[in-house]
């Protein structure tokens, strides 16, 4: 099965993107390549420019808080094992308190790096990083794999919080609802979503062996996907009835 994923508002948006680039940067630096390296480099960097909202970071732990105070609220339910409430809300105040301990926005410390700041200020350039623009950083490319990946295990390190912390806020996201079966008529499908309820991300399943691909746009009233072909180099609208998993997270 494929999954997709559809944010409702540019905050979850956000979060997505930065768990695709901790993620990427999380299968780069352990590899041996110079090239495995370069790109886990600029990962970083990117990952600086999508975590320089200034209200990122007061974000991320107003939504940790406001995790807490629900999961607070559930003690003395007898449906609720207390053990693991405990050891949930345990890990939510260990991530506020570690993320509210980094100064500034994430990657701040690590713009003091005059070194490092040469090669963002090229990275964006088409092949701006070759050894005749920025020899020292070449050099370090010949490193041995082991000493560019403890450099790079160093600079990660300064963005770990806010890594732990989107990844514990989508994981509580994602299993806050479960999945029910639907099918797109005639290849589409809509819903009105019910009021009273704030939907922040839409979770798609489909089996990859019916060859469509699921174009999905939505707001706080409805959902609608369209099934897409991809033939002849473009996209095509499907007329088939197509099954799929629909969770909606709030």
């Amino acid at each position: 099965m494929i999954l997709y994923e559809y944010p409702f508002n540019e905050r979850i948006r956000t979060y997505l993107r930065l768990e695709h680039l901790f993620r990427r940067l999380g299968e780069l630096v352990p590899s041996e390549s110079a090239l495995s390296h370069h790109y886990a480099l600029v990962t970083i960097f990117e990952i600086m420019d999508v975590a320089a909202r200034a209200d990122l970071k007061a974000d991320v732990m107003r939504d940790l808080d406001k995790h807490k105070n629900v999961f607070n609220g559930y003690r003395g339910n007898p449906a609720i094992a207390e053990a693991v409430l405990d050891q949930v809300v345990g890990q939510l105040e260990r991530n506020f308190a570690t993320l509210n301990g980094v100064a500034g926005k994430a990657g701040q410390a690590l713009t003091e790096n005059e070194w490092l700041m040469s090669i963002r200020s090229r990275a964006g350039i088409p092949a701006g990083t070759c050894e005749f623009d920025l020899p020292a950083y070449y050099a370090w490319q010949h490193r041995s794999a082991a000493s560019r990946r403890a450099d790079l295990e160093r600079w990660s390190a300064t963005l770990s919080p806010l890594a732990e912390s989107i990844y514990l806020l989508l994981k509580l996201l994602r299993d806050a609802d479960v999945p029910y079966k639907v099918i797109a008529t005639g290849g589409h499908f809509q819903q009105n979503l019910p009021q009273g309820r704030s939907f922040q991300l839409l979770r798609l399943r489909i089996d990859p062996a019916l060859g469509l691909i699921p174009e999905i746009s939505g707001n706080r009233l409805m959902v609608s996907v369209r099934m897409m072909r991809h033939e002849a180099d473009r996209l095509h609208p499907s007329t088939d009835d197509a099954a799929f998993e629909l969770t909606l997270c709030a």
